[in-house]
């Protein structure tokens, strides 16, 4: 090869590497927005909308009580849902009220007869109530007993304490004049117990609830001869004096017609029992609960008509909740997904969709973005060799010593240097080419002292 050619390939300087894209500068440009996506998809899948737990725990009543029987009943429904009920026993309304304000008690959920407390409840919300409560007052006498204040001086079973059945006993007691201290003796038992000492004759009267006997119970001792159900003839007055009961009627003959048993309309008073939460209830939960609630207690009973429970009714110390309320009104559950699917794909798909939302807020957007910052970037590294040559141009005006010419152009040599090892897009070549044509206008204008002269 000629000598001549040899030195002029020699004298090539290196051109920049071209590619298709910068991955790299892509990376850079786009990682910011993915990662502002994703931190608020964890902060929506864990803070936002953390899933319902699938297991719920209530406090019921005592082993055989109407309140724990009821509790097993919605324990059966949940569990076709893929929920778990825990179902715990207890003392009764007053033990469960007791354990829902305790916040190191693990229950979620509990029945609570109205009347058992007369301060606020907060932060416990009411799902509603569920069925009534009535008051069986059974005496053993062999003539009617129609007062209360006819069982001064006797022997009266008022619950076991931390039922509501002895809350509501000792009120009603202490509203016509009988209180403990007196005369008459209190004996805090309930269930088997209670009807066992009216049966064999060591009680003389009994007050009986759902919080406290069971059902079988109360059924014996309406049909046990010389036992008596208390005839509340001042029912409308107590209605009044205590706002959380409600006036009841056990019709004539409804137990047995051809007995007819009862043998005339017996008045009845009672509560409702509120199914009491906490505030932090999921409200997937409480809208299984509800519903629950409807399939157990929606037909029609001795005390009560179809579909008249659940209802929101609000008691003193405690509101409806948001939840519960809006499901009442609805009257369907608060979203799509829990209504129509199976819990726990109800639950994932819930939850997918907090993270679909925010890619589809932020990161569509966001990524719209990323051509316009990639050309910025990109096009910053030629303006930033722009920059630098502008300061050394200015540097080379201002009469600098020969020494510090001669380094000032040596600086001018390892800029086109540098520029002639940019890895840049093939679409900025036009770019990266002017610059390198300024590079050399100004080094061919300086490099010997004096202004660039024009090709010939």
């Amino acid at each position: 090869m000629p000598q001549d050619k040899v030195r002029n390939l020699a004298s090539i300087r290196p051109m920049a590497r071209f590619v298709g894209i910068s991955l790299r500068d892509l990376v850079v440009t786009s990682a910011p927005i993915v990662l502002i996506t994703l931190v608020v998809i964890c902060a929506a899948y864990w803070f936002v909308r953390p899933a319902p737990p699938d297991t719920i725990t209530i406090t019921s009543g005592p082993p055989g009580s109407n309140f724990l029987l009821t509790a097993q009943k919605y324990q059966k429904y949940l569990a076709l849902k893929g929920i778990k009920l825990r179902v715990l026993p207890s003392e009764g309304s007053l033990d469960n009220l007791k354990r829902l304000k305790d916040p190191k008690f693990k229950v979620d959920v509990g029945f609570v007869q109205g009347g058992v407390s007369s301060d606020s409840l907060d932060p416990l919300v009411s799902l509603g109530s569920m069925f009534h409560v009535p008051l069986l007052l059974s005496c053993r006498s062999d003539v009617p007993v129609n007062f209360i204040t006819q069982l001064s001086g006797k022997r009266l079973v008022v619950g076991p304490l931390g039922s509501g059945t002895h809350v509501l006993a000792l009120a009603l007691l202490k509203a016509n004049g009988i209180e403990p201290g007196g005369a008459t003796q209190f004996l805090e038992i309930g269930g088997d117990a209670a009807s066992q000492a009216l049966l064999d004759g060591t009680a003389d009267a009994a007050f009986l609830m759902g919080d406290s006997a069971t059902p079988a119970v109360m059924r014996k001792l309406l049909w046990t001869p010389g036992i008596r159900l208390f005839d509340f003839l001042q029912a409308d007055g107590y209605v009044r004096k205590f706002s959380y009961l409600e006036k009841l009627t056990l019709p004539m003959g409804v137990l047995d017609f051809g007995k007819n048993v009862p043998n005339q309309d017996l008045h009845l008073i009672g509560p409702t029992a509120e199914l009491i939460a906490r505030s932090d209830l999921h409200p997937a939960l409480s809208d299984m609960l509800i519903e629950a609630a409807r399939n157990v207690h929606g037909k029609a009973t001795l005390m009560q008509r179809a579909g008249e429970f659940p209802a929101p009714l609000e008691h003193e110390g405690v509101t409806i909740s948001s939840d519960a309320r809006r499901f009442y009104t609805s009257g369907k559950s608060k979203s799509f997904l829990y209504s129509n699917l199976p819990f726990w794909m109800a639950s994932l798909v819930d939850r997918l969709l907090v993270v679909v939302v925010p890619i589809i807020v932020l990161l569509i957007p966001g990524l719209k973005l990323v051509p316009a910052l990639y050309n910025w970037r990109v096009k910053s590294r030629i303006y930033r060799w722009y920059g630098t040559l502008i300061s050394l141009e200015r540097s080379i005006l201002a009469n600098p010593s020969p020494e510090e010419r001669a380094a000032l152009i040596k600086r001018l040599d390892d800029i086109e240097g540098e520029v002639n090892k940019m890895k840049m897009p093939l679409s900025y070549a036009e770019q990266v080419y002017v610059l390198r044509d300024h590079i050399k206008f100004v080094g061919d204008r300086y490099r010997q002292g004096g202004e660039a002269q024009p090709n010939t």
